[in-house]
């Protein structure tokens, strides 16, 4: 099945150079442009999107108000939203973590990595840039870390998971793959991926990046500043 790839950046140049990139793939194809987050919205439900490269700082309505209204859109909840930033420590790219994206990327990063991220998202397989991120949400939330601001919503619903789904959920948000938690627990990749799927279920999580996002604010996982 073709990836159907939509590409919102203000910045022409940058567009047309991930056009041709994507483009070049054969099981991807990019099926609009968007300069603005309200046009993105707009051109992810009318050309049936199944994955947007989405930047975060753009005039009008940005990545981050454009993702959360990707996420809040029953019409759109298969589109996943991978945020490209030019910084890869940034507290909004938590902040559209929160609003539903899948995972972020850096726009330097190589393109055998942009493509990657694509199929990765299209997938819902696994986190983007899982110890990236994780440091991000780690660094972000030691600002406030204290018990005071830990989420009583978030650790309330902590109490829908067994043991294993729980366990699982602390792997995830360490950065780790199916596999590796596979490994490190002695289950199979398939036992794994059943229990982060009843997770993501059971806390309304879009996907692994929500879960990581959840396992830090719920206090399940504390931040950890090296």
């Amino acid at each position: 099945m073709t990836i159907r790839v939509l590409l919102a950046d203000d910045q022409a140049l940058l567009r047309s150079a991930f056009r041709v990139l994507v483009d070049s793939e054969p099981d991807m194809e990019v099926v609009g442009e968007a300069s603005d987050g309200a046009e993105a919205v707009r051109l992810a439900k009318e050309r049936q999107a199944d994955v947007v490269l989405m930047d975060i700082r753009m005039p009008g309505t940005d990545g981050l108000a454009a993702t959360r209204l990707i996420s809040a859109d029953p019409a759109l909840a298969e589109v996943r939203v991978v945020i490209l930033t030019t910084f890869e420590v940034d507290d909004y790219v938590v902040r559209s973590l929160r609003a539903g994206a899948s995972g972020f990327l850096g726009k330097g990063s190589e393109p055998d990595e942009l493509l990657n991220a694509i199929r990765v998202a299209a997938g819902g397989e696994a986190l983007l840039s899982p110890a990236a991120t994780k440091g991000l949400i780690a660094r972000f939330l030691a600002q406030r870390d204290t018990d005071d601001e830990r989420d009583p919503a978030r650790s309330g619903q902590l109490d829908a998971l067994t043991v294993r789904e729980r366990e699982v959920l602390v792997k995830v948000a360490g950065g780790h793959s199916n596999d590796e938690i596979a490994e490190r627990l002695e289950v199979s990749p398939l036992t794994v991926k059943t229990h982060v799927n009843r997770a993501m279920a059971k806390l309304g999580a879009r996907d692994r990046a929500q879960l990581v996002v959840m396992a830090y604010e719920s206090g399940l996982v504390r931040p950890r500043v090296d």
